[in-house]
Parts: structure tokens; sequence; C-alpha cells
């Protein structure tokens, strides 16, 4: 009983911390496109000869906001589905 309500335990707080890095990813995806977009047309505005070089960044920067925010899904699906704490619990229950 008590090793259940341990595992009880470390699913719930994975889930909160689950939560925690979708959240924060995707706060900082769209702070990032926000400051990105509008860096952009403030550069586009004030030199429209640049905006082909200007867009061509933008984009590849936008690659990387989304990358990122991708890299933590996979870690939250990683905790999610495959929850490397609960092996941890086992084995220091002796299971």
């Amino acid at each position: 009983m008590e090793l259940a309500s341990l595992i009880a335990n470390v699913q719930g707080l994975t889930a909160i911390a689950v939560g925690i890095i979708l959240a924060s990813a995707a706060a900082g995806t769209a702070i990032g496109f926000g400051l990105l977009g509008g860096r952009f047309l403030e550069g586009a505005a004030r030199q429209p000869e640049m905006i082909p070089t200007l867009q061509v960044k933008m984009f590849i920067v936008a690659g990387l906001l989304d990358a990122v925010s991708m890299i933590s899904i996979g870690f939250a699906a990683l905790l999610m589905f495959a929850n490397p704490f609960i092996a941890a619990v086992k084995a220091a229950a002796g299971v």
C-alpha cells in the first residue's frame, strides 16, 4: 500500500512538473515570437531595402524558437509516459 502511495505521489508531482514545463514553453515561445515580430517590423520600417535579409533571419530565429518549445514538449512527454522516477521509487522500495 505504501509503494502505491509513493508511486501516486511521484506521478502527481510529475504531472505538475509537466504542466509547468508546457506552460513555460508556451509562454517563452509567445514572448519570443512577440519580440521577434516587433523587432522585424521595426527593422523593416527603418530600412525597407533590408526586408528580404531581415525576413530570412527572422524565419531562422523563428525556427529556433519552435525547436526550443518542441524539445521541452518532448521532455515533458518523456516524463509523462516513461517516467524514470517511478523505477527509482521501485528500486528504493526493493520491488
